[in-house]
Formats: structure tokens, sequence, C-alpha cells
């Protein structure tokens, strides 16, 4: 057993509140009227670890309830990924206006809050709640202000999973009694949706050889939603001053690990974005400060991309290194090697690596050396086969404790 799911738990046993550890078989619904979801999930588009929050609960629903009806409300999809949900999930239902969304809830069974960095859907669920539908939290990171300020909320839920146990823990001290809780990872480990006809169009185009390449991932401290969404959300000066002090210094880590990379293993790197914005800052952030040496070795993606492509990558790729979360995650779940750097001002995520087992692959950037990184990363592409079979066996944990999150359902 994990030593710090075991504390968790313990934590709990003392609060008295229910919370388990063992993770149960699948079950599947049995009664002759299927079950009828309704999946909050769908946060944004400009992530493509967002947009993998849904078709990873999607599958493992499907897995969990082959029977069951599901309807997703989602925040606003662009035409692009609604397709690639629909061609996954052709059974899908999605509610997209009002009155779509109210008569979904009135008909559903079950209000299921998808993962996701928080309690985005809380209004949602609160109408769940004063509807008297039976509710549950899979696989959320929760921040200590959520703790207090939903108490009630949180309160009446029929389970909470948090997918790292510092959210875990964090729910045990705030003794809140009620719901089964325990840790159940992000849903992205379930991901299977692949674009394999872009990839392999990808990776000719790009000179890269299926296996033997890492694919790098860059991010600023914090996300510039300002840039992002210009129309509603206004400067933060003080996040910017943030940013530009440690784009250089962070990136510069990152760097240290794709020169070892080439100049050790002899394989290239594909430089690609999680979010929208790191498209233009993949060239200034990692690619332009290299030897020209190593750069005929690097690749640089100048276009953002979406899931269902970047996971054909990952899964095609040696290894990924990322200061983002979810190309990790996105990677583990392919069997694809993959290291985080995690950065402070992220939220609490970052503990599912060592939750799942992947300790040696998590660097704390303020804590850790540019050759630090660089020997780690070295190290996997000298024994890929050993690495990917500590890649899969991660997977396994976040698979066996994901079907315990979902069969909580019923």
């Amino acid at each position: 057993m994990n030593r710090r799911i075991f504390l968790a738990n313990l934590l709990c046993t003392l609060g008295m509140v229910c919370c388990t550890d063992t993770p149960s078989k699948p079950m599947h619904n049995t009664s002759r009227k299927p079950i009828h979801i309704l999946l909050r999930s769908s946060w944004q588009t400009v992530n493509i670890g967002d947009i993998a929050h849904t078709p990873g609960m999607l599958a493992l629903l499907e897995k969990q309830f082959p029977n069951a009806e599901v309807t997703l409300w989602p925040n606003l999809l662009s035409a692009t990924v609604e397709n690639i949900l629909k061609t996954r999930f052709p059974k899908l239902k999605i509610a997209k206006t009002k009155n779509e969304q109210q008569a979904a809830l009135e008909n559903c069974d079950f209000f299921l809050h998808g993962s996701g960095p928080g309690l985005v859907g809380w209004a949602e669920a609160k109408l769940a709640q004063e509807a008297k539908k039976p509710y549950g939290f899979a696989g959320i990171t929760l921040l200590d202000e959520e703790l207090n300020k939903y108490r009630d909320l949180l309160a009446g839920a029929k389970f909470i999973f948090t997918r790292e146990t510092d959210s875990l823990t964090a729910l045990c001290k705030a003794g809140i009694s009620g719901p089964k809780i325990g840790f159940g990872p992000d849903a992205t480990f379930a991901l299977d949706i692949r674009d394999d006809v872009a990839a392999d169009k990808l990776l000719k185009e790009y000179d890269l050889k299926e296996g033997s390449f890492l694919c790098a991932v860059p991010r600023l401290r914090w996300t510039p939603y300002w840039e992002i969404y210009p129309e509603t959300e206004k400067p933060n000066p003080p996040k910017s001053a943030i940013n530009e002090a440690f784009a250089y210094p962070d990136h510069a880590k990152l760097r240290e690990a794709i020169i070892a990379w080439v100049t050790e293993t002899g394989m290239r790197v594909f430089l690609v974005p999680e979010m929208t914005y790191q498209v233009p800052r993949l060239k200034p952030l990692l690619y332009d400060p290299l030897p020209n040496d190593i750069k005929p070795s690097v690749a640089v993606l100048d276009r953002y991309w979406l899931t269902a492509e970047a996971a054909s990558v990952y899964a095609k790729a040696a290894a990924v290194v990322s200061f983002e979360m979810h190309s990790p995650i996105m990677a583990v779940a392919a069997a694809t090697p993959a290291v985080h750097l995690r950065q402070p001002t992220d939220t609490r995520k970052g503990q599912m690596w060592r939750d799942i087992g992947l300790e040696n692959w998590l660097f704390e950037i303020d804590n850790s050396t540019g050759e630090e990184i660089a020997t780690r990363v070295v190290e996997i592409g000298k024994n890929l086969s050993l690495a990917c079979q500590i890649a899969q066996n991660a997977r396994d944990v976040a698979r066996r404790r994901m079907a315990e999150m979902v069969a909580a359902i019923c």
C-alpha cells in the first residue's frame, strides 16, 4: 500500500469519516431500466488536458455501466472537440441549452461532477442537491477555501474522490462527514481516444521515428488567461511579473534535459504545447537558447493540437517531460514514461505522481537542478523497456482506483 494513501486513510478513520483503500471489483448496473448519468465536465478547450477529462470519464462509465444513458453537461464546446467526443462515444447526449440541461437534471438518476482542478461545477452540483438527486465528485482537487465555502454541498454528496492524497488529507482534516471518500485519480488516466493518422502524418513531417523521440512541454508559473480570453479577463501584472521572472530559469532546467537526451541517447526531441498560449513560447523558451549543434535534433510544433492527436503522439513517443500535468497523464495512460516538473504555483495535483508510484519521475522545480532532471530523463531513454514497465504499473494502479471510484455511483 502506498504510505501516503495509508496515512490519509488513517486520518479519515480517526476523524470517523468513511474512507476506503482496497479497490472494489467493477460493478455493472443490473436493473432493467438503464441508469441515466448526468456528467458535468468539459471545462474548457484551450487545454488538451481539460478536454481529456471528459473522454476519460466517459470511457470509465462505458466500461462500468455499459448500458447506461450518459448525458454530458459541458461548458462551451468547439465543433471539433464535440466531434471527437461523438466519434468515440456515438450514444453520448450533450445538453447544450438551458432547457436541455434542466431536462437532463430532472431525468437523471445520478449527477456526476467529473475530474477538474476544484469544484468547477459547484453551481450545477448545488442544483442537483436542491433537486434531491444523488450526486458525487470524481477525481477532483480540492482547495482549502472550497472545503469551507462548499462544506454543506460536499457533505451532501454520495461520494468524494480526490485525485491526489493532499486533497484527501485536507478533506479528512476538515471533518466533513456523510459521503464515502477516497483517492480516485484524474479520469484522464482512462483516456483511450486516438488519431493515429494525424500522428503518423506529424511524425513524418517532423522526421520523428516512433519510439525514438522525447516530447517536451513548457509552462509559465501562472496560466495567462488574460491573453487567452482578453475579452473577459483583465491583465494581471503581479502574475505576469512572476511569469517573467521564472520563465527563463525554469525552462533552462528543462533545456538541460533536452541537451542531455540528444547528446547521450542520440534521439530527437519534439517541443509541443498543452495549452494554446504555449505555442508562440516554444521557440523562445526552449528552442532558441539551445546550442547550435543540438538544434538540428529538435523539432518545434508550430500550432495548437487537440487531445486525440496529442494522445497518439505521446503513445508513439519514447518519453515525455513536462511542466504541465496532463501531458504526463496522457502519456502514462498509453504506458509511455513521463517526468513531471512541478512549479510551486501549481495546485496539489502533482501529488498524483507520488500516489501512483512515480515519485522518482516528479521534480519540484525550485528544489531540483537541471542536472538532476537530465540524469533521470536520460536514465529513462537508456532503459526504455524498464521505464515503460514502470509507467504501465502506475497506469494499473490508477485504473484500479478509478474502477472503485466509478463503482461508487451505485
